[in-house]
């Protein structure tokens, strides 16, 4: 008879093969009811609903969702196929989502299919599948992105509804940026005879600068016969200028959500009293803060970590090739005390008047190396993984928010620090420089503390005090930046980041 490690190892070869076809959407008929029974006892996979499951980690913590939301988009292309064929795609706001980039999930993910059910399938944590019973476009006109069949660009924006326009300016103004001329909007909706969706198409190119566009367009519907009145379908002017170049969607969208959220953080955000500092004192004090902020940043990102292993690991008093659980947690505080000797170096520039958003460019390479380096030396990380931003896919832990592809941190990285050198604000260069770090998250780990480096070497510009953000506030932390990355609603974060500041 076998042992159970055995039969368990049976069951994870049929898993993995699964796995190496890329199944992620694992059906019950996708193996038998033993193997099954046995994967799930082991939390190797998780059931989503009836019949269907996805691959998990046994040792993710009970109601944890991060392998459900890891999953999600995967899951939701091989299920929808498997019912469906390619008789389906996604509807057009949810289209235009993933056409400019943005693919947080939705609570709610509503899908067309001729053979769909007009009901709604419920899913884990709060997120759910309606099937429409609708006509889908021609294939011509539905892209694949990820495995998510969705509407051409211009087929869903002649398709979204008004509101959407208004609901999600930042997506909408994206998704116009990305049209190239009259020609690319003029087939749908002179093949739908839309002249009302005509002049709302006008007035969203000229609210965005697109004048040509906006032009040809209502030219080319007049001249087909067609009556149309322009209206611009969006509640203010853009802060910003689009260039008629083109540009990655990531880029414009990051460009229009900075702008969106720096009125809200100066108004939530107000100038605090920070005037000049002495740079020997400021950089001492900083230094006698090393203990404390090490400790409630490390415990934040879940290292077991006390003030007395920090202080072993800055004196050196600790074994680098010990094999326990405090192994790991004494090479994070290693790596944080050589990252932290860095972003000093970084602090002096700044108290010095370098240009601030310029050290952080040339710098954050330099702290994220320092960070990891002990794990390098002991051969638990390549170096070869510390060269550059991260070249897969990654997501955050328990977050509805999906950060961008890895092809899109390439474009984004430059646009980013682009605007923290032109924002002339220091706060607001402060409290989104953190937001937008994190939420582009450009390394596979370590971004909470380097956005934390970032936010604090930023602060010192206007002369704050390093801030430290305690770990007993982590869950309020965590949740402003959840609803900044989900919502775009930065006024929680910025209010609670001013609610920890000490300023004198």
């Amino acid at each position: 008879m076998a042992a159970p490690s055995d039969k368990l190892a049976q069951s994870l070869e049929v898993l993995k093969a699964l796995q190496d076809e890329g199944v992620v959407a694992i059906s019950s008929s996708s193996m038998n009811r033993t193997h099954r029974e046995r994967l799930l006892k082991s939390g190797f996979i998780k059931e989503v609903m009836r019949g269907w499951y996805v691959p998990s980690r046994p040792d993710e913590p009970q109601g944890e969702s991060t392998s459900w939301f890891a999953s999600f988009w995967e899951f939701c292309s091989q299920y929808l196929t498997s019912r469906f064929g390619e008789d389906w795609c996604l509807g057009p706001e949810q289209s235009l989502s993933i056409h400019t980039g943005n693919w947080r999930l939705p609570k709610q993910l509503l899908v067309r299919s001729p053979k769909g059910g007009n009901k709604p399938t419920s899913l884990p944590y709060g997120t759910s599948m309606f099937d429409l019973r609708l006509a889908i476009p021609e294939r011509r006109e539905i892209e694949t992105k990820s495995g998510m069949q969705i509407m051409s660009l211009p087929l869903a924006l002649v398709n979204c509804s008004p509101g959407y326009f208004l609901s999600m300016p930042t997506e909408m103004r994206t998704a116009l940026t990305m049209v190239a001329n009259a020609s690319e909007i003029l087939r749908p909706l002179l093949g739908g005879h839309h002249s009302k969706v005509a002049g709302r198409l006008a007035g969203g190119f000229r609210n965005i600068g697109r004048d040509s566009i906006a032009d040809n367009t209502v030219e080319a519907m007049r001249s087909a016969g067609y009556s149309v009145y322009e209206n611009d379908p969006f509640e203010d002017k853009p802060s910003i200028a689009f260039t008629s170049r083109q540009v990655s969607p990531y880029v414009n969208r990051l460009r229009l959500s900075w702008a969106a959220m720096r009125e809200p953080v100066l108004k939530h955000f107000p100038q605090v009293p920070c005037g000049p500092v002495d740079i020997t004192e400021y950089l001492q004090d900083v230094e006698d803060l090393f203990t404390t902020d090490a400790y409630h940043s490390l415990s934040i990102e879940g290292y077991r970590i006390s003030p007395d292993l920090i202080e072993r690991v800055r004196s050196g008093n600790w074994d680098p090739h010990s094999s326990d659980r405090s192994h790991v947690d004494a090479l994070a505080a290693r790596g944080y005390w050589q990252a932290f000797q860095a972003v000093k170096e970084s602090l002096k520039k700044v108290l010095g008047k370098n240009p601030a958003g310029s050290v952080v460019e040339e710098d954050h390479e330099k702290w994220y190396r320092a960070l990891f380096a002990p794990s390098v030396s002991v051969g638990a990380l390549d170096a070869k993984d510390l060269a550059g931003y991260r070249n897969h896919q990654v997501y955050i832990r328990a977050s509805m928010h999906v950060p961008p592809k890895h092809e899109a941190v390439r474009d984004l990285m430059p646009a980013f620090f682009e605007l923290l050198k032109t924002e002339d604000e220091p706060l607001v260069r402060a409290v989104l420089g953190h937001f937008f770090f994190v939420y582009i998250h450009p390394y596979m780990d370590g971004n909470g503390r380097i956005g934390r480096f970032l936010m604090n070497v930023l602060l010192a510009d206007c002369g704050c005090p390093w801030t430290v953000i305690p770990v007993e506030r982590r869950n309020e932390y965590m949740s402003a930046l959840e609803k900044a990355s989900v919502d775009h609603d930065i006024i929680p974060f910025a209010e609670f980041l001013r609610s920890i500041m000490v300023v004198s």
